[in-house]
Formats: C-alpha cells, structure tokens, sequence
C-alpha cells in the first residue's frame, strides 16, 4: 500500500507541474469524445455517470489489440482471458463480475457490440477490428442496458460505412512466430448507398511449452470477416445492416496445479511442490485432444428514423449463433483427474425498439426490449485416475447433456429535464420479466459396478420466471463551461437460473437473481483551455444475493461413495466502496499524459456456508475475487517532427494492481488459512512503443513491448478441491515485441 501511495503522490506532483506549464504553452486540447452511454449522443464530460471511453487512437496509445487490452486503462475493471478457455473472457467492475465460462452462468457485465447484447462471456475476447470507438460504463446499468449490467457494461463501436472512401492495411510480426493481417475498406457505392468490410488473421504460436508431448498450449489462432452496409435513401432516414464471423482454433489453454492431487477417497495421487518457480512449462493428460475451437456468427440491422426534427425512432434487430468445442486440463498434468470436453451450441434473436425526444429542456430514451436465446451442450468428464486403485483402477466417463431456454421481455424510459441552464435531474426506471426452462441428464459409465449403481440422474423442464424493477434517478449541476458535478442512485439486477454443474439430486436447485444498489458522486473537469482533464468519481454499493459456487462431498446414498457436490447459492451480501481517478494532459505541444487510478474496499458483509462450523456457518471473513485494493495505470507519449521525414512517436505505460483474490473459495474449508496460491501479490507491468510515420501520416511503422520487465503474474485462478484437491492457476502473457506496419488511405 506505501508503494502505491507514493506512486499516487507522485504522480499528483506531476500533475500539478505540468498544469503550471500548460497555462503558458500553445498545444492541442485533450481529445474530445462523443459517447452513448445513455442511448444518446452526448459529450463524454456532460454524461453524469462513470465512463471510460477509447478512440482508436487512444486504443493504440494504451496498446490495446484486443479486449483484454483495456486491463489498467479502467479503474477498478478487471479483463483477462477466461480460466481454462481461449475464447472467454473474465471481467470484474468495482468487484461484480462472473468468472465461470459454464453455459448456465449468466455474466454480471454486459458486453455490446453495436448496441447488441452478447448473453455468454465465451466469445467475447475477440480482436478490436476497425472499431471507432470502446465505452466502459461503470456500476449498475440496469435501466437503460437491463438484466446482467450489475457490475456495468462495455459498448464496442465498430466504424460504418460512408460517403468518404477509406482503406487500412496493417501487418504485424512478433515473438512467438506472430504473425497478424488487419484489412479494411469502406466507401460509397452511390449517394444513398455505402459499404464496408474488415478482415482479420491473427496467429501465434503457445508460450507455454509441454517438455514431454512436446507441443505447446496457450496460442493463438483466429480469422474473423465483418461486413456493413448503410442505406440513406432520405435526410431523415438510415439503415444499417452488418455480418460477422470469426473462428477460433486454438490449442488448450493451460495452467498450474498448486496443490498435490488425491483421489476420489482422500489417498495420495500425485505429488506437486508448491514452491517451484513457474516459467510456462506444463503437463496435460497424453490422450486428450490439444484443441479448443469456437465459430461465433451473427446479424443485426438498426432503422434509425427522425420522425421530426425532436422525435427518432429506432429499431435494433439481431440475430447470433455460438458453437464452442473445448477440451480442459482443469488438474493440469499428466494424469486423468479433472479432464472434460465442453460443447456449446447457442443461439440469441433480439428485438429492440427505442424512441428518443431531444428538444428543449426535454431529453427522453424509452423502449422495449426482447431477447430468446437456446443453449445445448454436451458435456464429458474423464476421470479414470481419479477413482484410483480403491476400486481397482477402473476406467470412469461421465457425460452431461443439458438444455436452457431463456425468454427475456423489458420496457423502459429514461428522463433528463433542465431545471435552468445548469442545473440538471434525471430519472429512470426498468421492468424486466424473465423465464428460464432447463433440462438436463447426467449418465456414467464405469468398468466398476458400483460406480454404475445409480448411473443416470435426470431432470426436465425445470421453469421459473423471475421479473425485476430497476430505477435510477440523478442530478447534475454545470459549475462553469469546464466543470459539471453529479449525485446518482441506481439499482441492477443479475438473473437467477439453475445450476449447470449439479451431479447429486437436489443441486438443481434454483438460485436467485442478485441485486446492487449504488450512490455515486462525480466530477467532470477540463481546465488550462482543455490541456488538462481530470474526472473524479467516488462510489458505494450494496451487493445482496451474490451467486456462488460452492464445493464439497456427500456420500451417493445407493452405493455409499463420496461424489463432489457443486452447489450454487445466494450467498450473502457486500459491501464496496472506493473512488477513481482519470487523468488526461497535453502540458507541452505533442506531449500527452495520463493516469488512471482505482481504489476499491470490497469486504462481505455476510457470506452464508454451512460447511464453515468452526466459524458459526460464516465465510465473510474471506477476501472477494478480483477486488484489488488499488488499480493504476500511468502513460506517456511524445511526438517529434521530423520535418519532411514525417513523425516519429515514443510512448510507454505502467499497469499496477494490488494483491487480489483469485477464486471465490480462497481459504482452507472450515478455517481462516488462506490458500497463498489462489492469491496474486501486487505487480507492475511495464510496456512501450516507438513508431515511425510519414509526413501525410498515411504510412507508419512501430515495435511495440509488453511486459517489457517478463514479469510472471497469475490472471485467474480454478477452486475445484472436491474433484481430486484440485486447484489451478492461470498466467498472463510473458515478455512480447511486435513490429507493425500500417497504410491508411
């Protein structure tokens, strides 16, 4: 915590320098940002609400390539690559989130594209492919973005077609045998009539290395298309159509075991030294598949129509399909233990229609809202070493296959009144009514009778409807033409749902949805004629209900074997508080800085587990996931002109995170000992890039560094210590450079 206090002093000392400078030098403001964090188009410092938002400069300025990229240039976000997948992703916001990829978890953040809700977090690490711009909203969304925005939400803004013609082409090679096409090209066809494609192939080869199958997990390998296509046949009236596809065929995606295994009954199975060092070396199971592989596809087509020049209606419709097949280590050796095959097919039909009034002192957003999407999956655990030689060794398959149905139905408005020219309020509410229908059959197949004694457990047509009531109201006041301060209250909910991991007769249960509600204050501030913008948020939430996955065995009353019980409950409640600070300065012609800075206070505030006797049937004593206390990230770039040689750009960040917990389950079961190894102290992570363009800016050449100083550093962490004591952790990126040319036309 010293450090991270001296950091922030130091670089609030900076700060203070450098605004003395700007007041006497000629330079460029800080970039100005329209967002549409409230469905309409405002200006980034009149949106009284946390927001983070990125331009594609800014994304190249922070090196972010793909969604993860945005790690440290968030307050109190955390997005990493989902554990044990390649195409997942796991996202925190002030401490709510979902890290679980299983098809039945819903996420607590929601990610659109478009204005397109994406209903799994698998799929959602993809590329930043020709994007115009990235908002992060930041707490509860649950009125203007509905159901799963407890946490906030992400919108990627791709580029649209228009009546300019534009072309990009970037190439990039890099260590691990990267290599990298980004292709572009949108323009008109007619005056009414424009299009646009974008085309990418990314590929790399696995930084972590199995010594003895040799061959490497943990790459790279993905294709992607979009196409676009805008019609304005009238001034008050456009249409937007789109497709895209992307595959992914990539290798496992492996961690490390931090825990000797056992079998099934508590004998020792395999030994592993909790104190060696990690350098992206593992072991999987020799007759698993090294493959996990993802199609991801869909369609969507927004009508925007001005009915006057006060009145628009909107409709957004879109149609997506999701197929996964991954195979998952989850023990991480070489032995059968927690080895499985997901399948996932999923598909999503959404229908929204928004109607908006600007005029006056008015400004009005309200619609209604329908999604439908089915899941299938198929799923297959192989565990022959896990039952061990107390039944003679014998060979062990269990297969799942299970089906989801969720109707989901919402209407909403959102109301902004000028009370004078700078004062403010705002108020809006939501209702949301959802049904899920789930079946699902668990079957095993053994060579040991009495693993097959009860060998199917079965359950269809489970059904709930749960409905929802989110409001939200705020007020905001305009000190001066630089200056705007808000006060807002909100509410979001997360769904409730069935559990996708029961193996034992009333784990199907149902659990309920979760709430959060939240007081945040802000200020927006752009001072020394814009070369300094400085936002400061300060927030405190209540989090009740929370859904956790929970662990343990009971004996299968027909055979009398132990069989892992994973149950999902409403746990509790926590408490999360901190502020957040962003900084953006231009003090001296073509040198930009920023900062962003988090500190969050996440404690629960009543954690419900039977299984803790010794501690009254209490777990509140432990640490959330993903909540560390601090967040930093710290940037700068300068730009020489080189006269008729062009420009020449040197930039670098520093990401800083404080010790967080990495699962849910982080202590002994029954005890207050933390488990060191589901645990990442607090890190640094240092980047930089250099990069060349010609004096039209059309042509541009640049080696870029991440984790320039090879830091090794956990990402995510895997609590399955009823299966086998199994535990496993995930690790960032090693040390990279990448060299990437680029033409724009």
């Amino acid at each position: 915590m010293k450090t991270m206090w001296k950091a922030a002093l130091l670089a609030g000392a900076a700060w203070s320098a450098t605004a003395t400078i700007a007041a006497a030098q000629d330079t460029t403001d800080v970039e100005a940002l329209v967002v549409t964090a409230r469905r309409t188009e405002e200006n980034l410092q009149t949106v009284p609400a946390a927001v983070s938002a990125f331009s594609d400069k800014t994304l190249e300025r922070i090196q972010a390539v793909d969604a993860t990229g945005l790690q440290g240039a968030v307050p109190n976000l955390n997005i990493v690559p989902g554990r044990g997948s390649s195409n997942s992703t796991n996202i925190f916001i002030r401490g709510v989130g979902q890290p679980d990829a299983l098809q039945t978890f819903d996420p607590a953040v929601g990610v659109y594209i478009d204005d397109v809700y994406y209903s799994r977090i698998r799929g959602t690490q993809f590329d930043l492919l020709d994007l115009e711009r990235v908002e992060v909203l930041r707490g509860p969304q649950g009125t203007l973005y509905g159901k799963n925005t407890i946490g906030g939400a992400m919108k990627f803004v791709t580029r649209r077609p228009g009546q300019d013609f534009r072309a990009s082409v970037n190439l990039a090679l890099g260590s691990y045998n990267q290599q990298e096409v980004k292709l572009a090209v949108s323009g008109p066809i007619s005056d009414t009539l424009a299009v646009g494609a974008a085309v990418l192939s990314s590929t790399r080869d696995g930084y972590v290395h199995d010594p003895v199958l040799h061959r490497d997990y943990n790459n790279k390998d993905t294709q992607a298309i979009r196409a676009a296509l805008a019609f304005t046949p009238t001034d008050n009236f456009r249409f937007d159509l789109s497709a895209d596809y992307s595959r992914d065929d990539a290798a496992l995606n492996v961690g490390k075991p931090i825990n000797s295994l056992t079998t099934l009954f508590g004998g020792p199975l395999l030994a592993i030294p909790t104190d060696a060092p990690y350098r992206f070396t593992a072991r999987t199971t020799p007759g698993l598949p090294n493959s996990t592989k993802l199609k991801s596809q869909g369609i969507n087509g927004t009508f925007t129509w001005n009915l006057t020049d006060a009145l628009t209606l909107k409709s957004i419709t879109a149609y997506r399909k999701l197929n996964t097949d991954d195979y998952v280590d989850i023990d991480a050796t070489q032995l059968e233990v927690g080895d499985v095959f997901v399948g996932v097919d999923q598909d999503q039909t959404s229908q929204e229609f928004q109607l908006t009034y600007d005029e006056g002192p008015w400004l009005v957003v309200g619609g209604l809202y329908y999604l439908k999407e089915n899941i299938t999956s198929h799923q297959e655990a192989y565990a022959d070493d896990l039952v061990g030689p107390v039944l003679g060794n014998p060979t062990f398959l269990r297969t799942i296959d299970d089906d989801l149905e969720t109707t989901s139905k919402a209407a909403y408005v959102n109301v902004s009144y000028n009370l004078t020219d700078a004062l403010r309020i705002s108020g809006g509410i939501r209702y949301t009514e959802e049904e899920k229908t789930y079946s699902r059959t668990t079957s095993t197949f053994s060579s040991s009778p009495l693993l097959t004694a009860n060998p199917a457990f079965a359950f269809t047509g489970l059904n709930k409807t749960w409905s929802d009531t989110s409001p939200m109201i705020s007020v905001d006041y305009q000190f001066a033409d630089n200056a705007m301060g808000y006060l807002k209250w909100s509410k979001g909910f997360k769904s409730g749902g069935f559990n996708g991991r029961a193996n034992n007769p009333g784990e199907q249960a149902p659990y309920e949805p979760e709430t959060l509600t939240s007081i945040e204050g802000g200020l927006k501030t752009q001072f020394f004629d814009n070369r300094l913008r400085a936002n400061l948020a300060v927030f405190s939430s209540r989090y009740k209900d929370f859904q956790a996955r929970v662990s343990g065995l009971v004996i299968d009353p027909g055979t009398g074997l132990p069989s892992p019980e994973l149950t999902v409950i409403n746990a509790g409640a926590l408490k999360l508080s901190g502020a957040e600070l962003e900084l953006n300065a231009t003090p001296i012609a073509n040198l930009q800085l920023d900062a962003q800075i988090g500190l969050l206070n996440a404690e629960y505030d009543g954690f419900k587990d039977v299984r803790f006797t010794a501690t009254g049937g209490s777990r509140d004593f432990q640490d959330p996931a993903f909540s560390p206390k601090w967040t930093a990230r710290y940037g700068a770039q300068y730009q020489w002109d080189l006269g008729g040689a062009g420009f020449l750009t040197l930039g670098g960040q520093a990401r800083y995170r404080a010790e967080s917990a990495l699962a849910v389950d982080n202590t002994i079961t029954n005890s207050h000992t933390k488990i060191a190894g589901l645990y990442q102290p607090n890190y640094w992570l240092f980047d930089a890039r250099i990069v060349w363009e010609d004096s039209s800016r059309k042509y541009s050449a640049g080696v870029y560094g991440q984790n320039l100083s090879d830091e090794v550093y956990k990402t995510d962490g895997q609590e399955f210590s009823s299966v086998g004591s199994i535990r496993t952790v995930y690790y960032g990126a090693p040390q990279t450079v990448t060299l990437r040319v680029a033409a724009k036309f």
